[in-house]
């Protein structure tokens, strides 16, 4: 059994509540049904006879950024999303699934907005949970990408607060050891420049308020998971090629080799999961299939669980 389907397993253990604002999509309506049948989660339906309350909730979360009443009656009236945020925030529901339609900065508004920024984290970041069959490369071909929802170009302490929250998951959700590598295009000096730089830090950041993780960079994406190139380009590695937690340095190149590693790899890609927000939300793709919302309604139920 893959870690994936352990995850789904164990979500069963102690299904929790999912609201997914996007039925009527035909893999949404597929995805509900397989997921109650198999009891993976309780899903909710939009509550629409306690708008009177959410709308009130939500008024009083944007205020003081200047929202009026008006406009948030009419923000929870026309978008599900907000909707279905807020009955998070109001403990109706433990998790948010949504992006099946929605594009995802739709779905990390609403989220930020009504779920607020989790102040230990300090910053959101998308994460995405990749399970390569027959590869020995990270923990026999499990990995965690991140970033590759939300920020464009993080900076040196976002990253390293991007990839202590990865650890965290990994290490709460599956009991593995967090190795991770802050990737750019050189090796241990092989070349110079801003994301290096930027790499080089967060390391640094990282083995201070996580001396338990293994931390290196900067790392090419080749010496980070395979030892005999890591013995030929960073030989001082304490990752030693077996690197389980990839960071990107920009949200370009995290986005573009996730869907690359799914769709040449026919690697299975779950998320992403938004960290570093209040309560357990994740966007899906638009491209996702029934089986992806499946794992990703388990991975949401999971956190949340990991969070009492």
């Amino acid at each position: 059994m893959g870690r994936i389907e352990q995850i789904i397993e164990l979500a069963k253990k102690n299904p929790k509540k999912i609201v997914l604002p996007e039925a009527g999509d035909e893999r949404v309506d597929e995805a509900i049904k397989e997921i109650e049948e198999k009891g993976i989660a309780h899903i909710v339906p939009l509550d629409c006879s306690n708008t009177e309350k959410i709308t009130e909730s939500f008024y009083e979360l944007q205020k003081h950024k200047g929202m009026t009443i008006k406009d948030a009656v009419k923000t929870v009236a026309d978008n599900p999303l907000y909707l279905a945020a807020m009955m998070v925030h109001l403990g109706m529901a433990d998790g948010l699934v949504a992006g099946a339609s929605y594009m995802s900065k739709d779905v990390i508004k609403a989220a930020m907005r009504c779920l607020g920024i989790d102040r230990s984290v300090g910053v959101i970041s998308g994460v995405f949970v990749m399970e390569l069959e027959n590869c020995p490369y990270g923990t026999n071909g499990f990995f965690i990408f991140a970033d590759c929802a939300v920020i464009s170009t993080p900076s040196a302490k976002q990253l390293a607060r991007i990839a202590i929250s990865s650890g965290v998951l990994l290490k709460r959700l599956f009991d593995i050891k967090p190795k991770i590598a802050f990737l750019t295009y050189s090796s241990h000096g092989s070349a110079e420049g801003e994301s290096v730089d930027r790499a080089r830090a967060a390391v640094a950041m990282v083995r201070e308020k996580r001396p338990d993780f293994i931390a290196d960079g900067e790392l090419q994406f080749d010496a980070a998971i395979i030892p005999e190139i890591q013995k030929r380009k960073a030989p001082k590695s304490p990752l030693k090629g077996e690197a389980n937690v990839l960071i990107f340095p920009s949200l370009d190149a995290g986005n573009i080799t996730y869907k690359a590693v799914e769709r040449l790899g026919k690697a299975r890609a779950v998320g992403p999961l938004l960290l570093g927000l209040n309560k357990p939300c994740s966007d899906l793709s638009r491209g996702c299939s029934t089986e992806d919302i499946i794992a990703t309604v388990a991975l949401t139920s999971t956190s949340a669980r990991s969070d009492e």
